[in-house]
């Protein structure tokens, strides 16, 4: 169940919002750049900074080529492996990358991938 709760404090407007991500449905994304198609959960995005919070899943051996972003973002390993150009990390991992920085990252050949996935402004890609 999804539930938001508006709090009134101070004069400020506030919400909790609680979100049961099983129940919501995988959106399927192809990227026209991989030729295969990654999945996602939109949970949370703040209007005013742009910073998201998703879930990701990427399918086993699909690894998104060399690319940027205007923002940082971390990715926090739920379970499967995420393959990296810096590394490989298993679930509990948390991996942060720099606003800017270089990088590709996705999933291991073995298996697939899901990762919370989170902005810290609006999210952009540019491929390299």
């Amino acid at each position: 169940m999804n539930r938001q709760l508006r709090v009134e404090s101070a004069g400020m407007a506030s919400e909790l919002i609680a979100i049961d991500t099983q129940a919501l449905g995988w959106e399927e994304r192809f990227s026209e750049q991989l030729g295969r198609t990654l999945y996602r959960k939109n949970l949370i995005t703040d209007p005013d900074t742009g910073m998201e919070v998703r879930l990701v899943r990427y399918p086993a051996g699909v690894i998104n080529k060399l690319h940027t972003h205007p923002c940082a973002h971390g990715m926090y390993v739920l379970d499967g492996t995420l393959v990296t150009n810096a590394g490989v990390y298993g679930p509990g991992h948390f991996v942060w990358f720099p606003e800017g920085m270089a990088m590709e990252h996705g999933a291991s050949a073995e298996s697939d991938v899901t990762v919370l996935f989170i902005t810290n402004k609006k999210f952009e890609i540019h491929y390299l």
